[in-house]
């Protein structure tokens, strides 16, 4: 079991909100990062209804990897509903909404596009 520092503790069991996670490289961001949302989801909340952002499209396959290695994990521990929940969200994880800003902003707008006067 890993040993969090106080402030990593904070992100971690912050209120369900929006959350911004701002810190050194090495600092242990997306192991933060990976934990807070392996505990919404163990709390009940769904991987699909997340948005998760970061800026580099490595960033995004280690954290989708972790996410799913995390929650595989966590199944392994489990029993009945909640193992099955995890494995689900655990598979689920591949296809959540995680990916670079500019990946996100790029959905938005070709969503929207229409709200924004672009040409489709």
């Amino acid at each position: 079991m890993r040993t969090w520092s106080e402030k990593q503790l904070e992100a971690i069991e912050a209120p369900v909100t929006d959350l911004l996670v701002s810190a050194a490289a090495g600092s242990g961001k997306t192991s933060v990062l990976v934990e807070r949302i392996a505990r919404l989801i163990e709390g009940g909340q769904d991987i699909g209804r997340m948005l998760v952002v970061t800026f580099t499209n490595a960033a995004v396959a280690e954290m989708k990897e972790r996410i799913i290695q995390r929650l595989t994990q966590l199944a392994q521990q489990a029993q009945g509903e909640a193992k099955a929940r995890l494995q689900l969200q655990a598979a689920d994880a591949e296809r959540a909404d995680i990916s670079t800003i500019h990946a996100f902003c790029l959905n938005v707008l070709r969503r929207n596009f229409q709200a924004v006067g672009l040409d489709p």
